[in-house]
C-alpha cells in the first residue's frame, strides 16, 4: 500500500488579536504590540472611583493633553514585561561583574578619605530623589491612559527604585552604614539640598500625569543625571582617582540614555498631535526646567565647585536641544 503525504497550508482567519488589529490592521504583530495595544479595559467597569468623583477608573480626562489615539505613544525600545526584565537582567550581570572587579582589587579603598567623603556627600542623598522618581512614575501609571503609556511608566518606576538601590550599595561599599544616615540627614536638613527636596515634594502632588511626566522624567532627570553622573562622576572624579565610582554606578547613566529614547518619543508624538498639546507641553517644560535648574545649582556647586556654573549650563543646553528635536517651543 502506498501512502502519499502532502503539505497543505492553512490560512489563519485572523493574523492577530482584534484589539491589536484595531490599531495596526489585521496583520502579524510583534510581541510588544500584542502586549500593549488595546490591553487596557475601557468599558464594563464594576464601579467608579469613589475617591475621585466624576472620573472612570481609566479616564482620558485626567490630563489636559488630548490624543486621538493614546496607543500612539509607543516605546521605541519595544519593552513589554519579558523584554524589559531580560534587558535589566543582563545589566545586573554586568554590574555584578563591576562590583567583583572593584572589590577584588580594593579600588574603593585606594581612593583618598576626602574623595570618598565627598562622593558620599554628593551622591547618597540622591537615593531620595530616585525614590521620588519611583513614586511619581507610579502616579503616572495610575492616572495615565493607555497601556502603551502607562506600562513603560511602571517599568521606569522600578528602574528608579534600582537607581536608589545602586546608590545605597555604593554608599555601603565606600563607607560604613552610617554614611546612609548622613545622606538622609543631609536630604532633610542640609541647606544645599532643600531646593531640590522642595521640587521633589511639590512634584508628588501633581495630578496631571503628562505634566508630571514632563516635570520628573524630562525636566528634572534630564538635568540631574547628565550633571551628576556624566559631568561629576565620569569627568570630574575620573581625573582624581574615582574611577571605581563610575564602575559602581555605570547602570545609571546607561539607563538614563536608554530611557531618554522612550521619553522623547512620547513627547514628540504628543506634541505633533495638535497645537494645543504643543503649547501645553512647551509651557510645562519651560516652567519645570527653570525650577529644576535652580534646584540643582547648589548641588552642582557642592559637586563641582568653580566648574559648577559651566557644567549646569552645558546640561541645560543639551536638554534644550532635546526639547527642540521633539517639537517643543523653547
Amino acid at each position: 500500500m502506498n501512502i502519499e503525504l502532502q503539505a497543505r497550508e492553512i490560512q489563519p482567519q485572523r493574523q492577530t488579536f482584534a484589539r491589536v488589529a484595531a490599531h495596526t490592521g489585521d496583520k502579524p504583530a510583534s510581541r510588544y504590540l500584542e502586549a500593549m495595544l488595546g490591553a487596557q479595559p475601557s468599558e464594563h467597569f464594576h464601579y467608579k472611583p469613589t475617591w475621585e468623583q466624576g472620573f472612570e477608573l481609566f479616564d482620558k480626562r485626567r490630563t489636559a493633553i488630548v490624543m486621538n489615539d493614546w496607543y500612539a505613544l509607543r516605546d521605541p525600545r519595544q519593552f513589554y514585561y519579558a523584554s524589559w526584565t531580560m534587558a535589566r537582567a543582563r545589566q545586573q550581570d554586568a554590574m555584578e561583574a563591576n562590583y567583583q572587579f572593584v572589590e577584588s582589587r580594593q579600588l574603593a579603598q585606594k581612593m583618598s578619605d576626602a574623595l570618598r567623603a565627598q562622593v558620599c556627600t554628593v551622591l547618597l542623598p540622591l537615593r531620595h530623589v530616585a525614590f521620588g522618581g519611583n513614586m511619581n512614575n507610579c502616579q503616572i501609571c495610575s492616572r495615565g491612559y493607555g497601556t502603551a503609556f502607562t506600562a513603560p511608566a511602571m517599568f521606569h518606576a522600578m528602574d528608579q527604585l534600582g537607581v536608589a538601590q545602586y546608590i545605597t550599595r555604593l554608599g555601603l561599599t565606600l563607607e560604613e552604614p552610617g554614611a546612609l544616615e548622613a545622606g538622609r540627614n543631609d536630604w532633610l536638613q542640609a541647606k544645599p539640598w532643600q531646593p531640590l527636596r522642595q521640587y521633589v515634594e511639590d512634584s508628588l502632588v501633581v495630578l496631571d500625569p503628562v505634566e508630571l511626566f514632563i516635570a520628573q522624567n524630562f525636566a528634572l532627570d534630564g538635568l540631574l543625571y547628565p550633571l551628576l553622573f556624566t559631568q561629576y562622576v565620569d569627568d570630574h572624579l575620573a581625573v582624581k582617582g574615582g574611577t571605581a565610582v563610575a564602575m559602581l554606578t555605570n547602570f545609571i547613566p546607561e539607563w538614563h540614555t536608554e530611557s531618554a529614547r522612550w521619553i522623547d518619543a512620547v513627547i514628540k508624538v504628543a506634541a505633533a498631535e495638535s497645537e494645543h498639546n504643543r503649547t501645553l507641553l512647551s509651557g510645562w517644560y519651560s516652567r519645570y526646567v527653570e525650577r529644576a535648574a535652580t534646584a540643582l545649582a547648589p548641588i552642582a556647586a557642592l559637586a563641582l565647585g568653580d566648574d559648577a556654573e559651566r557644567a549646569l549650563a552645558d546640561v541645560k543646553t543639551a536638554l534644550e536641544t532635546r526639547a527642540r528635536k521633539v517639537g517643543l517651543t523653547v
